[in-house]
């Protein structure tokens, strides 16, 4: 059995949190703007480790009664061994602690992966953003799961 640990987003793991951010994305965030979220009131990150080695991460920012996830993401090298579950497990408990009633997001029309992983938790599409993503104008599919 594959051990591992959800812990909060803390500055030492972010140069490991980059790299899978850049293995990851078409536009990856820059160390300005994930660091960035270290200090934001809005923002809840969890790391995933596997023998204290980071392998994914995600977050979401809290805003009034609804959670925006912003970004998850495993290590290629590590996909399929459960650290996309155990984040989603990780920021629907926090939205259950601080009283969040519903979570959204904006995902690839083409990363059916990761539409797979969502669904799994009870997100549904209600819309979609033409041409959202700057790199090739994909569209984004904008999922909710309007109960936590």
């Amino acid at each position: 059995m594959i051990d591992l640990i959800a812990t909060p987003f803390k500055k030492q793991y972010l140069d490991s949190i980059l790299f899978i951010e850049n293995q990851s994305f078409h536009d990856p965030w820059s160390k300005n703007s994930m660091e960035k979220e270290l200090y934001n009131s809005f923002a809840r990150y969890v790391v995933i480790l596997m023998d204290n080695k980071v392998i994914g991460y995600g977050g979401m920012w809290l805003i009034l009664d609804e959670g925006h996830i912003t970004n998850i993401a495993v290590d290629p090298e590590f996909r399929g061994l459960g650290a996309g579950n155990l984040i989603m497990e990780s920021l629907i408990k926090t939205c259950l602690a601080e009283d969040i009633i519903a979570l959204t997001l904006e995902v690839r029309a083409s990363n059916t992966v990761a539409q797979n992983l969502y669904y799994k938790y009870g997100f549904a599409l209600e819309g979609v953003r033409r041409g959202y993503y700057e790199d090739n104008k994909e569209d984004a599919l904008i999922l909710w799961k309007r109960k936590i």
